[in-house]
């Protein structure tokens, strides 16, 4: 608590601040690793320790399950490794070194990545230290534009998680995605914009200022999706984009939508596809209201059922091409998730080994932009009365 009161500490290099917090919490010595935006890498913030793994290391591991792992250091003694969680969103992870793993600097160990897991998540937004250790090229115009809009990659709660990756992560032309939660309600996006450019960019970046308008006034599905072509049309008039929206209620599963031209989202239940389940006619692209011949959007409705999967989808995803120069398709996109679920992977998890997947085919090239939205509806049980 002194730490945390002293003013001199709240403006410093997160690298000083991991070694301040190491000593005043009585621990030997410790690294803080960032997740590189396409989460291949552990980036360590300070330039003494060597970048690790996440697919081929013991950190890795930990980055990937979310759990503690142990293992003996080569200098004697142990290396604790735990997860650097904001919420649900997997930030990194931390190499505590110590004597011997006892009670004590378990406890602490745990407590230094809870501090330092909130002081990465308030030092990004205006530390540009920060987001440079997670790059590893530079970022194009628009794709930096969309970025600066973007939630967290993860979100999630008790009854509910929401993850979402975009690639090609230094190139982003019109994807984009939003997620927030409320008391009752996950809302999640989808948007794709007409176009791969800055244009593009904006046209989304406006579509999901207009969303967050009129969610954050208390409006309700369809007037989000009108805020959006309304200002579409006042703003950008000569640009649309395709989206779905999405509102699930988190206490009965019912699941809301509304698809403006888009790819409709995908149900896997049981470790299957439910083929067609979220289907239903698409109205136009928002920004094309006139398409609609005066009649109002529509929205679609279905029961989820615990430990459902739905999939959010930019058609980049499918139309990927694999080494043989095939589409990378629906079947095998689902198939991917069906696989990890079957692994027991984690939602976040299952998107970045399909997201690989895609991106690591030997001649595999993304014709688009290619946006996943993973929600997963899992509520705690009912008590028996």
């Amino acid at each position: 608590m002194g730490f945390l009161a002293d003013s001199a500490n709240r403006t410093l290099e997160l690298s000083e601040a991991v070694a301040r917090c190491t000593e005043a919490l009585g621990l030997q010595h410790s690294v803080a690793y960032l997740a590189d935006l396409q989460q291949r890498r552990l980036i360590p913030l300070t330039d003494i320790a060597s970048t690790l793994s996440i697919d081929d290391s013991l950190a890795g591991w930990t980055y990937r399950t979310q759990s503690l792992r142990v293992e003996e250091s080569g200098t004697g003694g142990v290396i604790a490794w735990f997860p650097l969680l904001d919420g649900a969103e997997r930030l990194g992870v931390l190499a505590v070194h110590t004597p011997a793993l006892t009670a004590a600097s378990l406890t602490r160990g745990k407590a230094l990545g809870a501090l330092l897991s909130m002081m990465i998540t308030s030092n990004r937004a205006y530390m540009d230290s920060v987001v440079r250790r997670t790059r590893t090229e530079p970022m194009r115009l628009p794709a930096e534009l969309l970025r600066a809009f973007l939630p967290p990659r993860t979100i999630g709660n008790g009854h509910v998680v929401s993850t979402a990756v975009l690639e090609p992560a230094y190139e982003l032309g019109g994807d984009a995605f939003d997620h927030c939660l409320t008391d009752t309600t996950l809302h999640a996006t989808v948007i794709d914009a007409m176009g791969h450019n800055l244009a593009s960019g904006l046209t989304s970046a406006v579509s999901l200022a207009a969303c967050r308008n009129a969610r954050r006034a208390g409006e309700d599905l369809p007037e989000l999706v009108d805020s959006v072509d309304r200002a579409l049309a006042e703003w950008l008039p000569d640009q649309f984009c395709t989206a779905v929206l999405t509102q699930l209620d988190l206490t009965t599963g019912v699941l809301r939508w509304s698809n403006s031209g888009h790819p409709a989202p995908l149900l896997i239940r049981d470790q299957r596809l439910v083929a067609d389940a979220l289907e239903g006619e698409p109205d136009p692209p928002m920004g094309l209201r006139f398409l609609l011949g005066g009649r109002p959007r529509q929205i679609h409705e279905y029961a989820l059922q615990p430990g459902d999967r739905v999939l959010l989808y930019t058609d980049g995803v499918t139309e990927a091409r694999t080494r043989d120069g095939n589409l990378f398709g629906l079947e095998r996109f689902a198939d991917h998730v069906i696989r990890a679920t079957a692994a027991g992977e984690l939602a976040p998890e299952s998107l970045r080994l399909l997201i690989h997947a895609i991106l690591d085919t030997r001649t595999s090239r993304l014709q688009d932009d290619a946006t996943i939205l993973l929600l997963e509806w899992n509520p705690p049980p009912v008590p028996e009365s």
